[in-house]
């Protein structure tokens, strides 16, 4: 899996950051977003079209892009503005 970008979500908006993954199949996936789970855990969610999601992740899968697109913004953050995310 690569990560392709990150982007943290405003303040007031459901969810931490937005994220563009490439999947190990070459499935290219635009505008995830990370969300924290009452269970304390981070997943990710894909957007609606028609009122329906556009696609949707095993836990393992969901939280595996989770890890590695925090870990992504945490680098970028560190690398310019510091801000936690």
């Amino acid at each position: 899996m690569k990560i392709l970008d990150t982007r943290l979500m405003p303040a007031g908006m459901s969810g931490i950051a937005r994220v563009d993954v490439e999947l190990d199949c070459g499935a290219r996936l635009f505008n995830l977003t990370i969300k924290l789970g009452q269970d304390g855990t981070h997943r990710v969610w894909a957007p609606h079209a028609f009122g329906r999601w556009t696609a949707t992740f095993s836990p393992e899968l969901s939280a595996a892009i989770a890890a590695a697109a925090l870990s992504h913004l945490e680098a970028s953050n560190c690398q310019h503005d510091h801000r936690p995310y």
